[in-house]
């Protein structure tokens, strides 16, 4: 039977009666029940009078106790800060050069004016070792004895305290001031005058005063109220009528086959009728206690305790199946809590039961979708769908790929493919099943070579018992049976028609085998995971082909020259193949170019034009022409690429559509180094600047015009020449070494600075060194480097003249040539030498005006230079037999190795190299 706790929430609980105080009074009987509220005999009275005596007398103490702690709390605060002032300034910058200075105060005094207005205290002065005061508020009082203790302060201690000063009487706080020997040179002392800290106590008596006058008038209101709401409490029923209310009520909530529970706003039961107890099995007496208390299931007892509005919402408490409606009393001014009503729905448990299922196996398969395919890498996600479905759906996942797939390439449709263990995860780290990495082939009897033969997934619901399962590795398997593992499904992974492996979901003895319903979430599992392992596949194979590719067209090793030692390194960004390129290029006249450049995009689409422009700048660099000469022919190569592979190119060749992706631009760096004059030309267009090492370890980024990036035409390029010490290093780069998501490309230049700055080092050091410093963790740009030392080619190995043009001076510079070839111990090639220099001087005279320069070097070639002012270049031509010249250059190209022409800004120079002996 239900007990009440109170009858004011009977009368609360019967509708359709109109309570008393709502019904009309006469005016004399309202009057009469008024002033009773205010006699001292009713209860109103004595809490008002009560209510009373205790506002004033807490008034009163707080009075005493805030006059005395404002002061004492004030006077601490007000000294606490006089010494950290006090402090601050002893210990602040330069007071010890101003007190050892001729004039302190003209120094401190505004220092001291400053931090007094900051502080706001009322005076900071400072004193010598005397007590003379060298700075004051008022300056009247400099030079003045200090009013105070200073003998403690000059001993090194601080001192506090009150006295009477010129300022009236101060809290006051004294500190020395040590020059750099821990000698007292001064004191300091800051203050704050007494009124004012007794002021505060005094300002916060009329808040006080009013505080109480405030307390006392809500005695009055509070003591009205309590009057109206006792009166309010019965709703204006008498004793009869509340009897006929309670009778009713109770004969109500019994009679119902619906469970009724009231619970108040403080969490407790307030009334149960007998069918909630039943439903709920509740304690005996379970009026009054928490509802936490009562032994409900935790669901059950949150529901009713969070005051949330429900509506038939079943539930399952114990071994039945309710539908729960609850509803808050105080929606329409009843008191706060809730009503709730209970009916079973036992019969519903089974369909319950199916839906929960249900719902796990959706959420399963909807993080499966989010969880599963997060990388492009095969074994990454093989291990995420093994993550995501221990526990929830199987105790061990084992993902077996084709070995194939692993490299990105398609496994040939036929049993016994040799399969790789991708991922191994499970409730436990020690399993027995075969460690990630190894290598084997099912055995024909096993359900994993059926199902990947048949491509269907196969049920093994006793694994001790299956034969055909053992046969694969019978000490292994004996150990997975040991462990405790039951029973098995394997499934398929394929996708887009290609059997990339199996997955294998096992459950230990612990759980229920696996059923044949559950079949359907392990396909979709791994349907779901062999897209994604099939995507990671696609991937892997392009980027394996686009990194082959891009490693084919870099330089595979560095020519043969002596004019500069050269180290290199080529890093890939971590996600797809980009543009960057190098090259290290011997151009006549033992000159070397260094080239560095960068594709914007990456892909294999980037990866071809990058080789496609590298090729050019070998074509180009054959031509032998300037940096800026080069650069504005890439510039225009890149246009066309760009206009031919645009998809509104009207022509197509044989049918084929574009590619659909155009080259935005590209940077590159041209320089040229020669040995004999140490001179490097450079030219950039779009690329960072290079960066110089001097021999003493100094690096500079030269101011070398920037140029626009390749592909976006209309501008010129412009050159720069400096002038390289001998061992000198000039580091080449591309963006990724300098860029990142977390750094600016000045931060990235910077330490690059930093980490070149060291002397003496190898270019090999040099580029491990940069790279270790400056490597990001995860590159998202390619990374090309560079660093070449110089080399000069001495006076030893080099020999000029100057040649008048007068055919007759030939035969001097013929004798001139053989006399240095036999100091250099080349009289084998020295009738080869005569031969080629006699007609390119020679020709030179003949065609040419000004000045001509005549320039032998010895390198890895005997090579042989003729300049002069004309910018007309020779032509090889093949003479008729009938006449009598054009023989010169053929007889030339005929004993030289090489031959050519480059021009110069003053004319050409004609070369040729002769191979040594």
């Amino acid at each position: 039977m239900a007990r009440y706790m109170g009858r004011s929430w009977a009368g609360r609980m019967i509708p359709g009666r109109r309570p008393r105080s709502q019904r009309r009074e006469r005016p004399e009987v309202a009057g009469r029940r008024a002033r009773s509220r205010l006699s001292v005999r009713s209860v109103a009275g004595q809490v008002f009078v009560l209510q009373l005596v205790i506002v004033l007398l807490l008034g009163a103490a707080a009075t005493v106790a805030l006059v005395l702690q404002v002061r004492h709390d004030a006077a601490e605060e007000a000294q606490g800060r006089s010494l950290a002032v006090a402090e601050t300034f002893a210990a602040s910058p330069g007071i010890i050069s101003a007190l050892q200075s001729p004039d302190p105060t003209e120094r401190l005094q505004p220092k001291a004016e400053a931090v007094r207005k900051k502080s706001n205290l009322d005076f900071v002065v400072v004193t010598d070792n005397e007590g003379i005061r060298i700075t004051h508020p008022n300056p009247e009082r400099i030079g003045q004895h200090f009013i105070g203790t200073i003998k403690p302060a000059l001993a090194g201690r601080p001192v506090i305290e009150t006295v009477q000063g010129t300022l009236g009487e101060v809290s006051q706080a004294t500190v020395p001031v040590y020059d750099n020997h821990r000698h007292v040179l001064g004191l300091v002392s800051a203050g704050i005058l007494v009124k004012k800290v007794s002021g505060l106590a005094d300002r916060q008596l009329p808040l006080l005063i009013g505080a109480v006058l405030a307390s006392f008038a809500l005695a009055t209101g509070g003591t009205g109220l309590v009057s109206r709401r006792l009166k309010r409490q019965t709703r204006g029923l008498d004793p009869v009528e509340m009897t006929q209310m309670y009778e009713h009520h109770d004969a109500v909530l019994h009679s119902v086959r619906e469970g009724v529970l009231i619970v108040g706003g403080d969490g407790r039961l307030v009334l149960a009728n007998d069918e909630a107890s039943r439903l709920l099995d509740l304690p005996p007496r379970p009026e009054g206690r928490p509802v936490d208390d009562l032994g409900l299931e935790p669901h059950v007892a949150d529901l009713l305790i969070t005051r949330r509005v429900v509506t038939d919402e079943v539930v399952v408490a114990g071994d039945r199946l309710l539908a729960v409606n609850n509803r808050l009393t105080d929606r329409v001014g009843g008191p706060p809590g809730s009503v709730a009503t209970l009916r079973d729905f036992t019969e519903l448990r089974a369909l319950s039961g199916r839906a929960d299922v249900a719902q796990k196996r959706l959420k399963l398969l909807f993080d499966a979708s989010v969880q599963i395919g997060t990388t492009l890498d095969v074994g990454r996600t093989a291990e995420e769908l093994a993550q995501v479905a221990v526990d929830r759906f199987a105790d061990y996942v084992t993902v077996d790929l084709a070995e194939p797939v692993l490299r990105g390439e398609e496994p040939l449709p036929v049993s016994g493919v040799e399969m790789v263990r991708a991922a191994v995860y499970g409730v436990r780290h020690d399993h027995p099943f075969y460690p990630v990495g190894e290598h084997f082939t099912f055995v024909a009897s096993t359900p994993q070579a059926w199902g990947y033969g048949s491509g269907r997934p196969v049920v093994e619901t006793d694994l001790a018992a299956a034969p055909g399962w053992q046969a694969q590795d019978r000490e292994r398997t004996a150990n997975i049976i040991e462990h405790g593992v039951r029973s098995l499904v394997t499934v398929p992974l394929r996708a887009r028609g290609v059997l990339l492996g199996m997955v294998n979901f096992w459950r230990m003895k612990e759980r229920e085998p696996f059923e044949d319903e559950e079949v359907s979430l392990a396909e979709e599992l791994a349907s779901h995971a062999a897209v994604c392992i099939d995507n990671a596949r696609r991937y892997t194979r392009e980027h394996t082909m686009a990194v082959t590719l891009q490693h084919s067209l870099l330089p595979r090793a560095l020519p043969a020259q002596n004019a500069l030692d050269v180290a290199f390194r080529y890093l890939p960004a971590e996600s797809g193949v980009g543009g960057d390129w190098f090259d290290v290029i011997p151009l006549p006249g033992a000159r070397v170019a260094l080239v560095v450049g960068d594709v914007v995009g990456h892909g294999l689409h980037a990866a071809a034009t990058m080789g496609r422009l590298r090729t050019a700048v070998h074509n180009f660099s054959t031509l032998d022409l300037p940096p800026d000469e080069i650069l504005s022919h890439l510039d225009d190569l890149i246009a066309r690429i760009d206009q031919d592979e645009s998809p509104h190119s009207l022509e197509r060749i044989g049918g084929l559509e574009a590619a659909g992706e155009s080259i935005i631009g590209a940077t590159c760096l041209y320089a040229i180094y020669d040995p004999v004059t140490r001179s490097c030309t450079m030219a950039r267009a779009g690329h960072p600047p290079p960066a110089v090492v001097s021999p003493d370890g100094s690096v500079e980024f030269p101011d070398l015009p920037a140029g626009p990036p390749l592909g976006l035409g209309g501008l010129p390029f412009e050159t720069a020449e400096f002038e390289l010490a001998e061992n000198s290093n000039v580091v080449l780069y591309t963006d990724g070494l300098i860029e990142d998501r977390r750094r600016e490309i000045d931060t990235g230049l910077e330490l690059l600075r930093d980490a070149l700055s060291h002397p003496g080092r190898s270019p090999e050091q040099i580029c491990t060194h940069v790279l270790d410093e400056m490597l990001p963790t995860t590159p998202s740009d390619d990374i090309a480097l560079i660093a070449a030392r110089t080399r000069v080619l001495g006076a030893d190995r080099v020999v000029a003249w100057e040649v008048a043009s007068d055919p007759a001076v030939v035969a001097e510079v013929r004798a001139g040539v053989l006399r240095q070839l036999e100091e250099w111990d080349l009289e084998e090639c020295a009738f080869t030498a005569e031969l080629v220099l006699s007609e390119l001087i020679t020709n030179a005279i003949r065609h040419a005006t000004g000045p001509i320069r005549v320039q032998v070097l010895r390198d890895r070639s005997l090579i042989c230079e003729v300049s002069d002012t004309s910018s007309t270049s020779p032509h090889l031509r093949y003479a008729t037999t009938t006449d009598e010249g054009g023989r010169g250059l053929f007889l030339v190209a005929q004993f030289a190795e090489r031959w050519g022409t480059r021009y110069t800004s003053s004319g050409k120079v004609i070369w040729a190299e002769l191979a040594l002996p």
